[in-house]
């Protein structure tokens, strides 16, 4: 397949790298052209400098950005990918973002002839280094069906949710999910180190029971060890867990366990640690703070 890959970040580099070793025509775009020039030397292909030159003529484009209107950015206008497309060409959005864009989106892509699948992905930086990653997909059966031959090289898992933004609405509950862990890790991990236990120990005793955990398997140790220099930024996970609480407030639903870690992240922003992983949540109980 022909493909075009929008956005060379540290998911987006190695997932497009997986396409062009898959055997795919894949052509890069990134906001720096020096990422994009990393990447064809690093796997060959090419790259170009707006999204509609890396999109023209191809059969599916897949967006891994930052944010809604950063998918706004690249998507729409003249030097925009759905310009570029030719009717029945696919568009793959792997951001995550809010349910609302995944609709619109849909509908712009319509109006131009064009397929769509939303499809966020879990699994985090090494999910998508490792090509196992896992990916949940709202759109028709026709589309998602379309798109796997360009999703599977780096996917782990692929589940057909149901129509358009099921993909992010799932997401959501991913996320969620995480921001409820994280927080029992936080408050376990706190209780352990104050009563005096050694933190390795109780992370071997209770990994491979009822607790076991990604989040307590992949980032226990480096918690221990006060490293948060890597991973998910808590930027991203505010951004997140803001799109489940709006998502939640339109079904009138209170999340009262997702409003905590949220705002226990805003704090940890505030305190300069926004580019840390979001295992950085049990910074909250420092005593110093």
């Amino acid at each position: 397949m022909k493909i075009a890959f929008i956005g060379l970040g540290v998911m987006g580099f190695p997932m497009a790298g997986y396409q062009q070793k898959a055997g795919h025509d894949v052509t890069v775009y990134n906001r720096t052209t020096a990422k994009a020039q990393s990447w064809v030397e690093q796997y060959g292909g090419e790259f170009a400098t707006t999204p509609f030159a890396a999109s023209q003529g191809a059969d599916v484009v897949m967006i891994c950005v930052g944010n809604d209107d950063d998918v706004r950015s690249v998507a729409y206008g003249n030097d925009g990918i759905i310009k570029a497309l030719n009717a029945g060409a696919l568009l793959v959005d792997h951001t995550t973002t809010s349910h609302e864009l995944a609709l619109e989106l849909n509908e712009k892509c319509k109006e131009a002839g064009l397929g769509f699948i939303d499809a966020p992905v879990s699994g985090g930086q090494a999910g998508a280094e490792n090509g196992a990653l896992a990916v949940m997909i709202g759109g028709t059966e026709e589309h998602v069906a379309q798109g796997l031959p360009a999703i599977e090289p780096y996917a782990k898992t692929t589940t057909h949710m149901g129509v358009v933004g099921t993909g992010q609405l799932t997401k959501m509950v991913n996320q969620i999910l995480i921001g409820g862990i994280l927080q029992g890790v936080s408050e376990g991990f706190t209780l352990a180190q104050k009563t005096g236990l050694d933190l390795p120990k109780v992370i071997n005793a209770i990994s491979g029971g009822a607790a076991g955990s990604w989040q307590l398997s992949n980032r226990g140790e480096n918690i221990d060890k006060d490293i948060f220099d890597y991973g998910f930024a808590i930027d991203w996970m505010i951004k997140d867990l803001g799109f489940c609480l709006d998502a939640a407030d339109k079904v009138d639903l209170k999340l009262p366990n997702t409003q905590f870690v949220i705002e226990r992240y805003k704090e940890l922003q505030a305190r300069g640690l926004n580019r840390c992983d979001t295992s950085v949540l049990i910074k909250q109980y420092d005593e110093d703070q």
